[in-house]
């Protein structure tokens, strides 16, 4: 069994409204020292069996299809230790 990791984020050139409202609310808050925030998702997968090469294309067609829209968000995909 083996767990993985599916990170999608927004492309660096697509504007990020909730990273923009939550770099707003720090400084409000008592935070500083942040110039930037982009906000995103996280999936944990729980595999049946180990995150071999057949696997991980697997995840990698379910983020594709989906967990992101490619037009928009990119995505990483990792095994958790």
């Amino acid at each position: 069994m083996a767990r993985v990791i599916v990170d999608v984020m927004l492309k660096p050139e697509i504007l990020d409204p909730q990273g923009q409202a939550i770099a707003r609310a720090l400084p409000r808050l008592g935070f500083s020292g942040v110039s930037e925030v982009r906000q995103g998702k996280r999936f944990e997968l729980e595999l049946d069996g180990p995150a071999d090469e057949a696997a991980l294309s697997e995840v990698r067609k379910m983020a594709e299809t989906l967990l992101a829209n490619t037009v928009i968000e990119d995505f990483a995909i990792s095994i958790a230790e």
